[in-house]
């Protein structure tokens, strides 16, 4: 077998972000001896016979791209968006949703027992979300000079104009254009090609990268799920009042539902939708969502969990987990905008959030005011370094509750955690694989992985959200 050779292929498992695993048996010529197996990765779903072409070749696996379904898993459904398959937003809309989620259980279960050799603890069952379309709060679109198009001549090619939409795979130049988004509500596909064309009459030009200049990069719509907040975040590359102004009169008069507009002036080289100050055009630059009870101030810029009503689920989980009593010192590591802080205030003594991003203590000082929460703390901390100085003047943690990026902890950090010696750690995580390996040192240093549980926070995509609870 040799790179770019044509092989058929049953897939019979799934492996993790979505790569199915086949076997071919090759014969092996010493005599009575057993047939070889040799693995195949290859984009596709257990049940599915497929034609696929060989990418990448190792000496004991391959990893290769479907050519044709021959015979497709009795799994498979119809994708409800014209865009699937060329999209890079939804990986997995042609699988059947209760098969997504089981197949994301054994992902799992396989990284906890498989990659961190844990048996003794309990799996339990996923926690499916309650909507599977238009359930994100927030959509980033980018504009560019260059569109992806598709099945020209079974290539790929590239046309200069003027798009806005999602980027392809592996791709930051061109843009897919998209007219419809069914991750999003229906009101923020229309807000993304009003924009489309309120541009594109102006002839208003497209930042590159490559050449430093042009105006716009990119933007970005927040739509609370809770209240009735909108916001609009433009990103471009310089200022332009009075274009803004008109685009503001203009967008807001077709769209009253519109609350807030803001003009995000980026000159970062790199294709960040961050920028380096901004400027509120409409509104007060601020929307208001709601997890549970609490009311939340969202800015521009902030981090805010991507599901708003599966966040809600998640954090009664880890409450679950940490089964508070009521007179528990808490430490919340990677508080950013103070949401899960605030959200377990009301069972604890005191709550102490820790967090390396300035604007994010911020926002989280500010929801608690809005909150109005006396038994809550923010101390912007480097969770890099060590943060044990900052805590020789506050109480002892009982309990430590960690949500990290996907990343996982620094190894510093949670050497900090295991000199805490908290009774309890209740491990949020949007990637199990960082996850497992911080689980194992935490292991080593003395603790028990009791049970773990998934969230699946993102339909249609490999993304996995995992609540692990260790105790002392």
């Amino acid at each position: 077998m040799n790179k770019g050779d044509i092989i058929q292929i049953k897939v019979d498992k799934y492996a993790f972000e979505g790569k199915g695993i086949g076997k071919i048996e090759a014969d092996n010529p010493l005599d009575n001896a057993e047939p070889d197996s040799f693995i195949v990765f290859v984009n596709a779903y257990p049940g599915d016979t497929v034609s696929a072409k060989i990418k990448k070749l190792k000496k004991s696996y391959a990893e290769a791209s479907v050519e044709e379904i021959i015979t497709p898993s009795s799994k498979r459904v119809q994708p409800r968006c014209k865009y699937f398959g060329t999209c890079g937003g939804c990986k997995q809309q042609d699988l059947d949703y209760h098969q997504q989620t089981d197949y994301k259980q054994e992902q799992v279960e396989d990284i906890f027992k498989h990659d961190g050799g844990f048996s003794r603890f309990n799996i339990e069952k996923i926690l499916p979300s309650e909507n599977i379309f238009y359930y994100r709060n927030k959509m980033e679109f980018s504009f560019s000079e260059l569109q992806w198009l598709t099945a020209i001549d079974d290539k790929t090619v590239s046309n200069k104009g003027f798009f806005v939409g999602l980027h392809v795979p592996n791709n930051f130049e061109k843009i897919l254009d998209i007219e419809e988004c069914f991750l999003q509500s229906e009101l923020s596909a229309h807000i993304l090609n009003f924009s489309r064309e309120f541009f594109i009459k102006r002839n208003i030009s497209i930042y590159n990268t490559k050449i430093h200049s042009g105006y716009l990069r990119n933007l970005i719509v927040r739509q609370a799920q809770k209240t009735n907040d909108l916001m609009i975040n433009l990103v471009t590359f310089e200022e332009n009042e009075s274009l803004m102004k008109e685009y503001v009169t203009a967008i807001t008069n077709k769209f009253p539902e519109i609350t807030t507009i803001i003009n995000n002036i980026s000159k970062k080289k790199a294709s960040i939708a961050v920028g380096d100050y901004e400027i509120v055009y409409h509104g007060s630059g601020f929307i208001y969502d709601k997890i549970g009870n609490y009311k939340f101030r969202i800015s521009a810029n902030s981090f805010f969990q991507t599901n708003t009503i599966q966040a809600e689920n998640l954090y009664n989980l880890a409450l679950e987990y940490v089964d508070l009593k009521g007179d528990e010192i808490i430490y919340d590591l990677y508080s950013g905008a103070g949401t899960i802080s605030i959200y377990v205030s009301e069972f604890a003594k005191e709550v102490y959030g820790f967090e390396t991003v300035e604007s994010s203590i911020y926002d989280a000082k500010a929801n608690l005011e809005l909150n109005k929460i006396e038994n809550v703390s923010f101390v912007q901390a480097d969770l890099y370094k060590t943060f044990l100085p900052f805590t020789n003047v506050l109480p002892k943690p009982d309990v430590v509750i960690l949500d990290p990026p996907r990343g996982g902890m620094h190894r510093i950090t949670v050497k900090d955690v295991l000199l805490l010696q908290p009774k309890k750690i209740v491990y949020v995580s949007c990637n199990p694989s960082t996850q497992v390996r911080d689980t194992k040192i935490f292991v080593e240093g003395g603790y028990k992985l009791v049970k773990i549980r998934p969230v699946d926070m993102f339909p249609h995509t490999y993304h996995i959200e995992n609540v692990a609870l260790l105790v002392k």
